[in-house]
Order: C-alpha cells, then sequence, then structure tokens
C-alpha cells in the first residue's frame, strides 16, 4: 500500500489511543449500534495469531441473566453486567493436528491452491506447535494467541469511539461452568466489556500514566 493510501494520520491514531482507558462505569442505556458491533466482530476474525491457527472462540455473552450471573465470578465488577456488550475470550484446551489441517484446508480453498502443496506448512505447524509442545505449554500458547485478538479489539474501539474495559480479574473455572465453555473443548483467558462511559465515571478524566518513552524503548 502506498503511503497516499492511508486515511488515518499518525497524529489521530495517537489521539484516539490516549482517549481510550479502562472503563469502570458504564451507561447501561446506551447500546452499541449493529454496523458498530459487526465491524468490532470482523475486527477480532481479522486478529493475527501465530501461523495463522486461530485457536480460539469469542463468547459474545448477551443474556442479561447469564451476565448476572458471571458479576460474582468477576469479583464484583459490574462491568459485565452493565456494558453494553461482553466478549469472553476462550482458547481450545486440546489444540490438535485436527486444528492444523482444518487451518490447512481453509487457506487451500481461499486461496484456491491444492492442499497438497501446503504440505510443508502443515508440517512445520504440528512440528513447531502440537508435537514441540505438552499440552500445558500448548494451551499457554494458546492463551497468548487470544490477547493479541484483546489488542486488536481494544484498537478498533478506540478508532470507533467504543469505551472497553479488559479484565483479567475473574474466575475462569467459574465462568467455563456458567458459560458451558468445557463442554465445548474450551475455556476462558480474558474477558472485555464494551460500551460507552458514563458521564460520572471519575477514571475518565484522569490522566493516562504510562512510563516515559526512553524508560520503555530500547533501539538496538
Amino acid at each position: 500500500m502506498n503511503t497516499t493510501d492511508i486515511t488515518l494520520s499518525p497524529e489521530h491514531l495517537l489521539e484516539r489511543l490516549a482517549w481510550r482507558y479502562a472503563t469502570k462505569q458504564f451507561d447501561r442505556e446506551r447500546k452499541i449500534d449493529g454496523p458498530t458491533w459487526h465491524a468490532l466482530e470482523e475486527a477480532l476474525r481479522l486478529s493475527p495469531s501465530g501461523g495463522g491457527l486461530q485457536p480460539w472462540k469469542f463468547v459474545v455473552v448477551a443474556d442479561p441473566a447469564v451476565r448476572e450471573r458471571l458479576v460474582p465470578a468477576s469479583y464484583g465488577q459490574t462491568q459485565v453486567r452493565d456494558a453494553s456488550h461482553l466478549v469472553v475470550f476462550t482458547v481450545k484446551t486440546a489444540f490438535g493436528e485436527a486444528d492444523v489441517d482444518a487451518h490447512v484446508q481453509k487457506t487451500a480453498t481461499v486461496r484456491g491452491i491444492p492442499a497438497g502443496s501446503l504440505a510443508g506448512f502443515r508440517h512445520m505447524l504440528v512440528g513447531g506447535i502440537v508435537n514441540a509442545k505438552d499440552p500445558a505449554t500448548r494451551l499457554g500458547w494458546a492463551a497468548r494467541q487470544s490477547y493479541l485478538a484483546l489488542g486488536t479489539l481494544l484498537t478498533g474501539a478506540a478508532l470507533l469511539g467504543v469505551d472497553a474495559a479488559p479484565m483479567e480479574g475473574f474466575d475462569p473455572a467459574r465462568y467455563d461452568a456458567i458459560l458451558g465453555l468445557k463442554e465445548k473443548g474450551l475455556t476462558s483467558t480474558v474477558i472485555c466489556a464494551l460500551g460507552y462511559r458514563m458521564d460520572t465515571d471519575p477514571y475518565a478524566a484522569l490522566p493516562k500514566v504510562r512510563f516515559d518513552h526512553d524508560d520503555v524503548f530500547l533501539h538496538v
């Protein structure tokens, strides 16, 4: 892409990222409209992952009764109930060769090439991710991929003017039980509530606290 095709200026990007914060109080009456939410779901679907393997499912919890049950499993954090939307990031607990084969076949279909031509690619993925890692290490790898998707969602939300609260402060085992994830071969890794901030949220006006540029960058 030629740089003249970029429609978002560096200044605008930094402005939107400075605008976002981990929202504590959501406006329960204001909902994310359909087209905006569709764009955010598509942003999640387009997220990068190791080998392009996408070892995840994104659970969008809409049922108010279920979300109310999730509040105690979130240590009382009411964002999971009050936000317009709640996404639970989950990963496959037994990611294996069948998942690699599904990705290889999808790649062949989308790109219009024989699946056999991807034998080397398949061998690399099976050898480097499935066979080279024990189940616990493989699950940790999958969990890290879900954080790549979380970053995509947070950036997309900020660009669209949607507030978000990424949260690790929840009980994954209780979430898995409430949402029936174990039966689906999934486990929760991180959650994100999305919607629009309340004007009364005191955290919205606080300066963003980040270390200085030279404290966090090393140029080699």
